[in-house]
């Protein structure tokens, strides 16, 4: 069974950092894409940040220039840097992964249970 967990959520004042990271275990052939999602109490979850295999990226406009995406595929692990943080960064972080189990097969989509980030104002 695959199981993606985050960790490295936690309280900071505006303008600190964090750094979130989701490691990816069980049995699979290879991780393909990978992203970040955040929800925020009452609103929709967003995307954050997305990242290819081979290194493509993508940001909400909204962290522009603040947060940087990165993988280890040796660890099976995808980062999220978070600089500058704001009051409005404040949501449960969730890792999303598209994860082939098998040779040859079509990919599934995974998800974390998600990790608390609180920017205090």
């Amino acid at each position: 069974q695959v199981q993606l967990v985050e960790s490295g959520g936690g309280l900071v004042q505006p303008g600190g950092s964090l750094r979130l990271s989701c490691a990816a275990s069980g049995s699979f052939f290879s991780i393909n894409a990978m992203g970040w999602y955040r929800q925020a109490p009452g609103k929709q979850r967003e995307l954050v940040a997305h990242i290819t295999s081979r290194g493509s990226i993508s940001y909400a406009d909204s962290v522009k220039g603040r947060f940087t995406i990165s993988r280890d595929n040796a660890k099976n692990t995808v980062y999220l840097q978070m600089n500058s943080l704001k009051p409005e960064d404040t949501a449960v972080y969730y890792c999303n992964a598209e994860i082939r189990t098998a040779w040859r097969t079509d990919t599934n989509i995974y998800w974390g249970q998600g990790t608390q980030v609180t920017v205090s104002s």
